[in-house]
């Protein structure tokens, strides 16, 4: 799986230096926070279409005491479309910024056809692709920020052969709203994640209830800082 990778924004101003898994204090699920392991457990616990593919991936080690993080692509034949990485962080003391204990973060990547590159309300259209995908779902979130940036690549010398090509990429974070037991509705987050990744893809949305979908494999444990 070619999954996005990255620094990815925590939503407060600081950056995440992909530090691996081992290397600080750890945690295993059984020994997280019970809110942490019931929204870790409504992650692996959901089902997605089957052109996603997710899987989990080492998660960011200093943005938050606690954090799992996946990733996806989605998938055509041998072709991936879009890929992403999505994180949810839990601070059990809370977070002035977040204005709660969990944020999800995420940034999300595909490739653009040469028209769609060239709209300039492109950067708006993907933003209201996210916002929209949560409103769909009937989801609840606050604090939301990011940017989307266009990028394209022109090739020459010994390259110049190959097509222009352009790039989109979607870097938010929001904090989701906390139900019963001070847990999130992340299952359904994830969902609507998924659907902006197959949004950003140019997949026709998929019908309520639809039984083409897959549960998410469960791997390892996740990992604090």
């Amino acid at each position: 799986m070619a999954a996005a990778q990255g620094r990815l924004s925590d939503g407060t101003g600081g950056m995440d230096d992909a530090k691996e898994a081992g290397e600080g204090d750890r945690h295993s699920h059984s020994t997280a926070p019970a809110a942490f392991r019931a929204a870790v457990d409504a992650l692996r616990a959901s089902r997605l279409r089957p052109q996603i593919e997710v899987e989990q991936t080492k998660a960011p080690q200093r943005l938050a005491p606690y954090a799992y993080a996946l990733e996806a692509a989605v998938v055509d034949g041998d072709q991936d479309l879009a890929d992403g990485r999505l994180v949810l962080l839990h601070d059990p003391a809370g977070h002035d910024a977040w204005r709660g204990t969990f944020r999800l973060v995420t940034l999300v990547r595909a490739e653009l056809e040469p028209e769609m590159a060239a709209d300039p309300l492109l950067p708006e259209v993907c933003w209201s692709w996210l916002t929209g995908a949560f409103q769909a779902r009937g989801l609840s979130y606050g604090e939301g920020s990011g940017t989307v940036t266009r990028a394209s690549s022109h090739y020459f010398g010994g390259l110049s052969e190959r097509p222009a090509a352009s790039q989109i990429e979607i870097r938010a974070s929001w904090t989701p709203r906390e139900g019963l037991g001070g847990v999130p509705d992340t299952g359904a987050h994830l969902a609507s994640w998924c659907d902006l990744l197959a949004q950003v893809a140019g997949l026709p949305p998929a019908g309520p209830g639809d039984a083409s979908v897959v549960t998410l494999p469960q791997r390892r444990d996740p990992q604090s800082r």
